[in-house]
């Protein structure tokens, strides 16, 4: 903390020296650099307070000259002197003291970072793509398509007209035969009846019938039942992917910023459940980092609300703080029992081996059936990692003495009884 506040005031006062940005010889780059593993944990380029005061405006609030730089290359020299200005600066900052960063950082990188906080680069971005007006409607009506119900009412109503058309012509065609051949005309009965009469002449034909659409009826209800319970669609090999209420993406916490597992989850090696993080590890992180790099500060205000804290004073509300409601994306049913300590400490199975590679994934979502049958399936195939696992030393003897006579090098969980029911199912 005390290194986190010396920074703050080193870049709070070393902005200041715009004299010396015209005598820079570091580029921006360089000045980037430095600020982001100096300064960034302590301020912000806006005028938001972190662990030291908002940057912005930091040319017209502080004195001009060779004394801000040498507050910033030794601060505690300066404020031995009495000077004013730098006593001020010290007091409103909880008279907390500052990084030296003399013999730390040279005169070049001072005046990188001040150029670089008063003139930061211009990142590009992207011009949005126009479309068209008929390229628009296209991709609209593509995109809304047409609701397959409607299609489906069409066709009945077509074909309910189509055969009555039909069976008004059959029926006129046979009366105009009769009365030219002089026979008698039988009475017109109706189409219900018409079907029933039908069906009683064809008894076998509908005998035929039954059994296959029971047949049918009976395997799709066989699958239905088969799949209850797991979010996972079969026909894609994706599963349960569900909206959470902030937009926190694995890809860059776990990926590009290769954060460990452990840190949000850290009761997977102790306990049968993962966790899930609650918003004090959030903040661990983001009392400083206050911008993401593709939602900017929307999501990140999301978790402030949460923890009743405000970003720019510093300070947290106790009474209007709230747990974030994340959804659970990987669920087992009540009867099952299962330990990620067990694996992942124990058994040493790594996160990805179920929950796929979470380091490339956005949100999360299901990436395995998590069914009985895919269970088995890993504990028959996966041979256990004994060598250097006290755990398993007298297991190991055992199962070498049982298995002595077929000569295994390794042994999998289903040897070690990781098949038998009251594993999972006590």
């Amino acid at each position: 903390m005390k290194d986190i506040s010396r920074n703050a005031l080193n870049l709070f006062l070393g902005l200041i020296l715009a004299g010396f940005v015209s005598t820079n010889h570091a580029s921006a780059a360089d000045g980037k650099t430095v600020f982001k593993q100096n300064c960034a944990v302590c301020h912000a380029l806006t005028d938001q307070k972190l662990t030291g005061p908002g940057l912005k405006g930091i040319a017209d609030r502080a004195p001009k000259g060779d004394w801000l730089f040498n507050w910033v290359k030794n601060n505690e020299k300066v404020i031995k002197s009495g000077d004013a200005y730098a006593n001020n600066i010290f007091h409103a900052n909880g008279n907390m003291a500052m990084t030296v960063f003399e013999g730390t950082l040279s005169d070049d990188d001072i005046k990188a970072v001040i150029g670089f906080i008063l003139n930061p680069p211009v990142e590009q971005k992207a011009a949005p793509t126009v479309a068209t007006a008929g390229a628009t409607d296209s991709s609209a009506n593509q995109e809304e398509g047409v609701n397959p119900l409607y299609i489906l009412l069409a066709s009945v109503v077509i074909l309910a007209i189509l055969i009555g058309i039909l069976r008004g012509i059959r029926i006129s065609l046979q009366r105009v035969t009769l009365e030219k051949e002089g026979e008698a005309v039988p009475e017109t009965v109706s189409f219900f009846q018409e079907c029933i009469n039908w069906l009683s002449n064809h008894r076998r034909f509908m005998a035929v019938c039954i059994i296959i659409i029971a047949s049918v009826l009976g395997k799709m209800s066989w699958n239905a039942l088969f799949r209850v319970g797991v979010y996972y669609d079969w026909q894609t090999d994706k599963g349960y992917h569900p909206e959470q209420p902030i937009k926190f993406s694995h890809k860059i916490h776990a990926g590009d910023n290769a954060i460990a597992c452990q840190y949000c989850h850290n009761s997977v090696e102790k306990s049968r459940h993962a966790g899930i993080p609650t918003v004090n590890v959030c903040m661990n992180c983001h009392k400083g980092i206050q911008e993401g790099p593709t939602t900017g500060t929307k999501e990140i205000a999301k978790i402030y609300a949460a923890a009743g804290f405000d970003p720019k004073t510093g300070t947290y509300n106790e009474s209007n703080q709230n747990p974030i409601q994340w959804v659970k994306v990987h669920n087992l049913p009540d009867l099952v029992y299962f330990n990620h300590s067990q694996h992942v400490v124990v058994g040493k199975v790594d996160c990805a081996k179920c929950h796929g590679d979470v380091k490339t994934m956005t949100t999360v979502e299901q990436r395995s059936p998590l069914t009985m049958k895919w269970c088995i399936e890993c504990h028959r195939k996966t041979e256990v990692a004994m060598d250097g696992n006290p755990y398993y030393e007298r297991l190991h003897d055992a199962l070498k003495e049982k298995y002595k006579g077929q000569h295994l090098k390794a042994f999998t969980v289903a040897q070690m009884g990781g098949i038998e029911c009251g594993k999972c199912h006590y």
